[in-house]
């Protein structure tokens, strides 16, 4: 589904992101962990076209995106669920939830676990929790069908009744047919992936098996290569 090739992002004079390399295959759940700092973010932002690469090349389905914009990124499949929902204030939630293909607001606030009959009417405003808001966000990404998303850090700020209920979402936009790739410095979030990658100082340290690769993060990995970051602390030495 989606091949990424040495790539390489410079931002402020600054290299961010240094020769990664990885392959998404399609219909799986694919993590990138790593600490706070490390470049996920970058990383996806360059994937939806925010940021142009310096080097290197990025492919979906064998098409050469490396230069297409936000916009064309998005005609062609590509979604990206920010770590802060995206506002658009006053809308309906329903009126929101029917811009996707799959056009069945219930079906996929109820796979959110939020009752139709309690938010549909809503509007996207300050009343609505961090919480409520990213699980609307999680919705419209089951009504778009996009072929790829990349979910950031989707456990941030959120009000979900468990880690549990958070991964059974993840789980059902899989079966829903949509290739995810997972941003997160949480291994017990990764563990739900199918395949994972450990990047630190914008480079791809490890990659392989989701458990085994968050395993070494945790135990293993207390400082990483790079000798800049303290995967124990989670943040910049």
């Amino acid at each position: 589904m989606l091949k990424i090739e040495n790539l390489c992002v410079d931002r402020d004079n600054k290299k961010i992101l240094e020769n990664v390399s990885l392959t998404v295959k399609k219909d799986e759940i694919f993590s990138i962990i790593g600490p706070n700092g490390s470049g996920k973010s970058t990383l996806a932002y360059t994937l939806i076209g925010g940021y142009k690469p310096s080097a290197g090349r990025i492919f979906l389905k064998g098409e050469n995106i490396t230069n297409m914009s936000i916009y064309e990124h998005a005609k062609i499949g590509i979604t990206l669920a920010w770590q802060e929902p995206a506002r658009f204030e006053g809308l309906k939630i329903k009126d929101y939830l029917s811009l996707g293909k799959e056009n069945n607001p219930d079906k996929a606030l109820g796979m959110v676990n939020m009752n139709p009959s309690l938010f549909l009417n809503r509007a996207l405003d300050n009343t609505l929790s961090g919480g409520e808001r990213k699980r609307i966000e999680l919705a419209s990404i089951i009504t778009m069908m996009p072929k790829l998303v990349i979910l950031d850090e989707p456990d941030s700020g959120i009000d979900f009744v468990s880690l549990d209920d958070l991964i059974r979402v993840i789980e059902e936009i899989k079966k829903q047919g949509v290739t995810v790739l997972l941003i997160t410095h949480r291994e017990d979030v990764a563990r739900c992936s199918d395949r994972c990658a450990l990047l630190c100082d914008g480079k791809v340290i490890k990659e392989g098996d989701a458990w085994e690769i968050t395993k070494f993060f945790r135990k293993e990995c207390k400082v990483c290569p790079t000798k800049k970051y303290s995967l124990k602390h989670g943040g910049m030495r």
